[in-house]
């Protein structure tokens, strides 16, 4: 099928829906290019395909694909920004990371080293996972990249800081622990958002405080409202390299039934949209959006969500390349 694609400002879009059905085609993300389709590329949206760190439902492995097939309905320009991605960056599917799904730690590895080969020509990485255990590499990636340790925001409705699940060290409900320990995170700009619902124990949060983190629950997105949670937010951040880590259950089981281990008590898709938006300018360095499991999804509910916190993702990143000058061209 000859594929008709969208071309402005010399970048290559998604095909033209206007030509050929939305339905039709091959299913990368938005229906853009995939990467061996364009010479140079800025933002890349690559999957992970990976959940054995899973410690409930499992099918997150599915997700990226999920999340494609859910995404075809992305229209180029997005009026809530007023900006047009695709138009602004060079944005590219570089299709699916191969990982061991028998093997943690070669796991873990391989997705630090293709993450790094991905944004070695300094293209900037959009994940779709997968488990949440894929965001400590990909952070490990990301500082590397910045020379620093990064700020990061992490939307969930779980801290992921725990120690350890049947002794294992690197699981989906770990990885941000392991990131502190490790110094690849900046511990005076990192917070959660999202989180709720029971915890082991109160040492939960004390041990979460003591790694620097600054918690937003559902219930003060809520009472403060949105635009009072971003300032702070920002306050947060400053100008630092920023990692974005969303976690799609931090969306209300109404809005993501799609994921492993649901919550009571969530954030809206519509709050959730709002927060990113208001992130605009900020010099995100890496994004993942990880833990749709389509298993549990219907009528691709949580899959749209997701294609749409990843379309908002790529519309900041876009804005703040094209604005610094940072693009290929």
């Amino acid at each position: 099928m000859k594929e008709i694609r969208i071309e402005e400002n010399g970048n290559l879009g998604p095909i033209n829906a206007a030509q050929i059905p939305r339905y039709a085609g091959f299913g990368t993300y938005a229906r853009l290019p995939r990467l061996d389709q364009v010479q140079q590329v800025d933002i890349k949206i690559v999957g992970v395909p990976f959940d054995t760190g899973v410690s409930y439902r499992p099918g997150a492995r599915f997700g990226a694909n999920h999340v494609r097939e859910s995404s075809r309905l992305i229209r180029p320009y997005n009026p809530a920004t007023d900006s047009s991605p695709f138009a602004q960056s060079q944005v590219a599917d570089a299709g699916d990371m191969a990982v061991n799904p028998f093997n943690i730690h070669e796991a873990i590895e391989t997705i630090e080293h293709e993450a790094l080969e991905l944004t070695a020509d300094g293209a900037t990485l959009v994940t779709l996972g997968g488990d949440h255990t894929i965001a400590l590499p990909l952070l490990r990636a990301a500082a590397r990249r910045a020379g620093a340790p990064v700020a990061m925001l992490h939307f969930d409705a779980h801290l992921d800081t725990w120690d350890t699940y049947f002794g294992a060290e690197y699981t989906h409900g770990t990885p941000f622990r392991r990131a502190v320990e490790e110094g690849i995170l900046d511990t005076e700009a990192i917070c959660h958002v999202g989180t709720r619902g029971p915890l082991y124990g109160k040492k939960d949060l004390e041990d979460d405080k003591r790694f620097g983190f600054g918690i937003v629950t559902s219930s003060d997105v809520y009472y403060q409202g949105v635009r009072e949670i971003v300032d702070k937010l920002r306050v947060r951040i400053g100008n630092r390299p920023l990692y974005i880590s969303v976690d799609i259950d931090v969306l209300d089981p109404a809005h993501a039934p799609g994921t492993g281990t649901p919550e009571a008590g969530g954030i809206t898709s519509r709050e959730l949209l709002e927060i990113l938006r208001g992130l605009r300018g900020l010099n995100i360095v890496g994004a993942d959006i990880v833990e749709v499991s389509p298993a549990y999804d219907h009528a691709e509910m949580t899959g749209v969500a997701a294609s749409h916190v990843t379309y908002d993702l790529i519309s900041l990143i876009s804005d703040f390349r094209s604005r610094e000058g940072v693009n290929a061209r």
